[in-house]
């Protein structure tokens, strides 16, 4: 994992709380970890916790003028009244850890005034960091990351859940698509700025500790991101959840905009 050049600054702090995290996490194993299920919000493990225990400790230890919201505390609406918040899932696709596979991550996300500024989507089992800071770029273990180039729908490759993919979410029935999926949406996101698949699509409701982070490293990958209506994501809402996700280059974006219903 690439240690931060600057380890003052607000990419540096989230690069060095995530590899602290992965130790944290890389000492259960997922299979025999304590779990439970939030009603609501699907399983949850003792590991969740103790990454987020260990993630507070650092990052509010290093800022503690920074609201915070996670998954797994209790939200202090205070954060509303900061202009910066950290945005946290300390495991993103528990059901993945549970199960033993590598795909899920630690995403990791600093907001400001409701825009992401810095963000990082560790996968400590797969030794996978993406990191971005606003106006650098996107990094994938330090190297530059961009998304891909495809503008047409068809035959396309698309990450996202089969629901989705219902005819009636689209305007002229599903698209010829191919449809592939991973347990993490934080991952789902890296992906696309990895240029490794064409776009992502989820039409569900959204929590902000899922997305922030992966909202800022694909779009300084150069994927455009935004709700399924085309509009912004604004982050450190009252209630964050965003109504969905649309990422993909900007000519793909526009091409699967024009194709859902407007219902969606």
């Amino acid at each position: 994992m690439p240690e931060a050049d600057a380890r003052d600054s607000d990419l540096g702090l989230l690069l060095r709380a995530a590899k602290a995290a992965g130790e944290v996490a890389l000492g259960f194993s997922g299979p025999t970890a304590k779990a439970w299920d939030k009603p609501g919000l699907g399983p949850v493990t003792e590991a969740d916790f103790a990454v987020n225990d260990v993630l507070e400790e650092i990052l509010r230890g290093a800022r503690p003028d920074y609201g915070w919201l996670s998954e797994e505390s209790d939200d202090d609406k205070s954060r509303l009244e900061r202009e910066h918040v950290f945005i946290i899932d300390p495991i993103d696709g528990t059901r993945s850890f549970i199960e033993g596979s590598g795909t899920w991550a630690h995403s990791i996300a600093i907001a400001r005034n409701g825009e992401v500024t810095a963000a990082v989507i560790h996968l400590p089992a797969r030794a996978r960091t993406f990191a971005a800071a606003r106006g650098k770029g996107a990094t994938l273990n330090g190297d530059p990351i961009r998304t891909g180039s495809r503008d047409a729908l068809t035959g396309a490759t698309l990450m996202a859940p089969k629901p989705t993919m219902q005819a009636s979410h689209w305007q002229n029935g599903a698209p010829d698509v191919t449809r592939v999926f991973r347990p993490s949406l934080a991952y789902r996101m890296a992906l696309i700025a990895q240029g490794r698949f064409d776009a992502m699509l989820t039409l569900r409701p959204t929590w902000h500790w899922d997305i922030a982070a992966g909202t800022l490293i694909a779009s300084e990958a150069g994927t455009r991101v935004t709700g399924p209506d085309g509009g912004a994501l604004v982050y450190n809402t009252d209630t964050p959840q965003s109504p969905g996700v649309v990422a993909a280059n900007p000519a793909l974006h526009a091409a699967i905009l024009s194709e859902l219903a407007p219902h969606t």
